[in-house]
């Protein structure tokens, strides 16, 4: 478990200002994010990816490389390394990141529900615990913690998975796949364990916050209107989210995630970012002619 200091409660001041640096990977429409204080200052790498070509079978590291300039530039101290949740759009880059900067691996404490699901697809009994503990830190519902002296806390937020978080720091807040930008909506919530009811309801408790504050997303599927973009508030959420706006009921709202998400293929990267986060983001062992290898289980998803 983390070294850091651990604490119990729901009170997140943001009297010291949260600096967020994004890199954007458009191939996977994901953004990564280091969060600090200034120059020479702990900081949290939310979301990292590492490339995968899934024609050739290949990663790099590429979009992590660019999180390490920035990181070594101002001069950061990585204290966190923070899954918002086990993403089935891209490979979690956290385990090269570590290697390289230090950091704790952390997730939600219900990412053992998903580890549960997916060892038994993927037919990985022998190298998944299902327990949480390929990860250093599983956090609780509302736990709180610091990223230097930015107070922060997990906000256990599911229905697009059971272990969703969102991440709280001053008063900014990384969302996970809760929402999207005001003009996409909101995330699928037909993967397993996903849940429309759920997800309502978690999205109603990230718009309880006060208008102001500053809400990024881990992903943005821009409209040909506009460029990608990351950032917004509660306020314009609440005003203006396509699916989640003051006003739209549960019901009406389940309805209509229910309906869209029958249409939806699957993610392009799901078979082999899901076996791959599950185990925080770390690749299978190497078999005996030193290759490492990935499954694709047959008509069994």
């Amino acid at each position: 478990m983390s070294e850091h200091v651990i604490r119990q409660s729901a009170e997140i001041s943001p009297a010291t200002t949260a600096l967020v640096e994004p890199f954007f990977d458009p191939v996977t429409s994901t953004v990564t994010y280091v969060v600090h204080s200034g120059r020479d200052s702990a900081c949290a790498i939310v979301d990292p990816v590492l490339d995968y070509d899934p024609k050739s079978g290949r990663t790099s590291t590429d979009s992590a490389q660019r999180v390490i300039a920035f990181v070594r530039e101002y001069g950061l101290t990585v204290q966190w390394l923070l899954e918002t949740h086990a993403h089935a759009d891209h490979l979690s880059a956290a385990p090269f990141l570590k290697q390289e900067l230090g950091g704790t691996i952390a997730i939600g404490e219900h990412i053992r529900s998903v580890q549960g699901v997916f060892r038994a697809v993927f037919n990985l009994a022998r190298t998944v615990a299902a327990d949480g503990s390929e990860f250093d830190h599983l956090f609780k519902d509302e736990e709180t913690f610091q990223v230097g002296p930015l107070a922060a806390r997990a906000m256990h937020v599911p229905g697009h998975t059971p272990a969703d978080l969102a991440y709280q720091i001053g008063n900014a807040v990384f969302v996970g796949d809760t929402l999207f930008m005001p003009d996409v909506g909101s995330a699928r919530c037909d993967f397993p364990g996903g849940d429309a009811h759920t997800l309502y309801r978690s999205a109603r408790k990230l718009l309880g916050l006060p208008d102001d504050t500053r809400l990024f997303m881990c992903h943005d599927y821009p409209p040909a209107s506009r460029g990608p973009s990351f950032q917004t508030t509660v306020a314009a959420q609440r005003h203006g989210n396509i699916h989640l706006h003051d006003g739209v009921s549960e019901d009406a709202f389940v309805q209509m995630r229910s309906a869209r998400d029958s249409t939806l293929a699957m993610p392009n990267l799901i078979l082999p970012s899901i076996q791959v986060n599950i185990r925080a983001g770390r690749l299978p062992e190497p078999e005996d002619n030193g290759v490492r290898y990935l499954k694709i289980p047959l008509d069994a998803l």
